[in-house]
């Protein structure tokens, strides 16, 4: 793994750490400060999966590398309509996964 695919790694997970503990299921909805930031570590997410080296993704293609993207480029490019029920579910159920994936792919090194 080259150093630029490890800082990147590290900066996918530093974000999933900051939404777990930034977010607060019962206030999301109503909190349009919560939901500004979140949505920036999401975009964070996204830049850092798509600045990995194509050998990289390749490597580890049990990670569906072009979802975190693709969803940074409808948060970036779509901003005013935005889904944040959307949001809120990849929050809760695609992240868990997405960071036992990447902590599993750091202990490699």
């Amino acid at each position: 793994m080259k150093r630029a695919d490890s800082e990147r790694l590290k900066d996918i997970l530093e974000s999933i750490n900051k939404i777990e503990k930034y977010y607060i299921r019962e206030h999301f909805e109503r909190d349009e400060l919560m939901q500004a930031g979140l949505v920036h570590f999401l975009e964070i997410i996204g830049e850092a999966c798509r600045s990995l080296t194509q050998e990289f993704k390749d490597k580890h293609s049990q990670i569906k590398w072009s979802d975190p993207i693709n969803f940074r480029n409808v948060l970036i490019h779509q901003y005013f309509e935005i889904d944040f029920f959307l949001v809120q579910q990849v929050i809760e159920n695609e992240l868990p996964i997405l960071k036992a994936q990447i902590e599993l792919i750091l202990t490699e090194f």
